[in-house]
């Protein structure tokens, strides 16, 4: 029986890399090829597809999402960095998450209302 955390030669671990980015810049190229100028609906149609929560931002947040979406995945291939991608797709998730939800889109869009009064200095110790 075979256990999940069984050794893998480096080897194998650094070919098994080189065939993911492979696959993620190719990924990349496809996205860019998706966003034409003057026509990002096949695009945004491709990306709800794939992450369903999309559609809850607005078509100009989308947009922006996509775009950036497309400029990130390019640069984390070229530098064989996804952490990027994983922390946009996360802020994005997020921000779709606020408009879904309209009472907490509410609450972050409205200004509160009257001064909260003067903020206490940090405490010091020396």
């Amino acid at each position: 029986m075979s256990s999940a955390y069984e050794e893998v030669p480096l080897s194998e671990l650094l070919d098994q890399l080189e065939h993911d980015g492979a696959v993620v810049g190719f990924t990349a190229g496809l996205l860019a090829g998706l966003v034409r100028p003057g026509d990002i609906g096949t695009g945004q149609e491709a990306l709800r597809e794939a992450l369903p929560w999309v559609s809850f931002l607005p078509d100009d947040d989308a947009e922006a999402f996509l775009r950036e979406l497309v400029d990130v995945t390019r640069e984390a291939t070229a530098s064989d960095d996804l952490a990027p991608v994983a922390v946009l797709l996360a802020q994005w998730h997020h921000t779709a998450e606020v408009y879904a939800d309209p009472a907490l889109h509410a609450l972050i869009i409205h200004e509160p209302e009257g001064d909260f009064g003067a903020t206490p200095l940090p405490e010091t110790t020396e």
